[in-house]
């Protein structure tokens, strides 16, 4: 068998293992969602900025007053530094989220006229947006085909074996390649809420999973 036919074999039985895992995943959580709270591209990617290593909650709590003062990108990228801190401040790194949000509404408005841009390369030309927060963006406002790679995304796909990555950008390569373009979107929602609610860092609830069967490091823990 020549090594064309051979990869061709691997890269359909991943995908059709995948396929297992997805079923699994919609059995768990159904038609997954995004939990952070948004009106519009604007609000989205601000919200974005702001879940990094903090939780949805925190950031829906927040996110009212912030848009209570800075309705639109207009108004953000006019903002003050230090008033937008005293907003976000429980969100945590509030320095630095305060100065990416207001650089890259001034970005949007300097740029793209106001309106935030729908492709990955636009959205991390954007100050302080990386591969992460545009991919969400794609995904869950512009319904385009994208996998976000966050905290969650990262350590769930290593544990059931579907990346062996060190970087989140190599595992969104990997999985960008083991899933079918057409669930890319909803599977980073899916993985999301696997690694939030199920699969912790910390104290996984294997018990509560429907994927233990396809799951690397649960079967190797359990041979040991």
């Amino acid at each position: 068998m020549s090594l064309l036919a051979k990869n061709v074999i691997l890269f359909y039985n991943k995908h059709m293992d995948y396929q297992k895992i997805y079923d699994g995943l919609i059995g768990m959580f159904g038609d997954a969602e995004c939990e952070l709270e948004y009106s519009d591209p604007y609000t989205l990617l601000v919200a974005v900025i702001l879940s990094a290593q903090c939780t949805d909650k925190r950031v829906n709590k927040v996110t009212p007053a912030l848009f209570q003062k800075y309705p639109t990108v207009y108004d953000m990228a006019k903002a003050d530094n230090l008033v937008v801190e005293s907003i976000i401040r429980s969100c945590g790194f509030y320095h630095n989220k305060a100065k990416n949000i207001i650089n890259a509404s001034k970005d949007i408005v300097s740029k793209y006229n106001g309106k935030v841009p729908n492709t990955l390369e636009e959205l991390i030309s954007l100050a302080g947006v990386g591969r992460k927060t545009a991919n969400v963006v794609l995904g869950t406002i512009f319904h385009k085909p994208a996998i976000a790679v966050d905290t969650h995304v990262f350590r769930v796909s290593n544990r059931l074996g579907l990346s062996q990555s060190t970087t989140p950008n190599k595992c969104e390569q990997d999985l960008m390649k083991v899933i079918p373009i057409e669930k890319w979107s909803n599977s980073h929602l899916l993985l999301v809420l696997l690694g939030r609610y199920i699969c912790k860092a910390r104290k996984p609830l294997c018990g509560e999973c429907k994927l233990k069967q396809y799951c690397e490091e649960y079967n190797a823990r359990d041979k040991r």
